[in-house]
């Protein structure tokens, strides 16, 4: 149905204000709107017209995952939706040679929420690597690290996988190590 001349509030029960957008007679009321969200929430407005209600959040930040509700008063009705926010990036893998061999390091900037490292070899076996070392930035974004030696009975490529599974995301760097027999 057409909503383009309906009132849309999409709040978020946890802020006071907890208007994060608000539509009203063909136009936004920006007065209402919470100042976290100032310049990043609006609506398809050409596709109010055809009921879609939907919000758009721009520069998405950590502190805006939580619980929006969208109420439109005369229709009374109301739908809540749980926005979860996570962040990911590649890994960069370098190596570097010591006494026992070639070692790999593994790093990953920039996910939330933390993510695991793993190793794999050429066909996919895990590979038994140090502890991940992980920092949490200024920013809430987590870096991790990880170093693995690879040993002559691996194989030549080697691949660190930086995996977060509640947001399902999986980000992997393959490196060859040449001469390897």
């Amino acid at each position: 149905m057409d909503a383009f001349g309906m009132t849309v509030e999409w709040t978020r029960p946890d802020l006071n204000p907890s208007f994060v957008y608000v539509w009203r007679d063909g136009v936004e009321l920006e007065s209402k709107k919470h100042p976290l969200y100032e310049g990043r929430t609006s609506v398809f407005t050409e596709e109010l017209k055809r009921g879609n209600i939907s919000l758009k959040l721009s520069r998405v930040r950590i502190s805006d995952e939580g619980r929006y509700r969208c109420f439109i008063p005369a229709l009374d009705k109301d739908h809540v939706v749980q926005l979860v926010v996570g962040a990911a990036s590649s890994p960069v893998v370098q190596k570097t040679k010591d006494s026992s061999g070639v070692v790999l390091h593994c790093d990953s900037t920039g996910w939330y929420p933390e993510p695991e490292v793993f190793w794999l070899d050429g066909e996919g076996n895990l590979l038994s690597a140090g502890p991940t070392e992980t920092v949490r930035g200024r920013d809430d974004l987590y870096t991790v690290s990880s170093r693995v030696t690879v040993e002559k009975r691996h194989s030549n490529s080697f691949t660190c996988r930086v995996q977060q599974n509640s947001t399902n995301q999986t980000r992997e760097t393959l490196i060859h190590v040449p001469g390897r027999e």
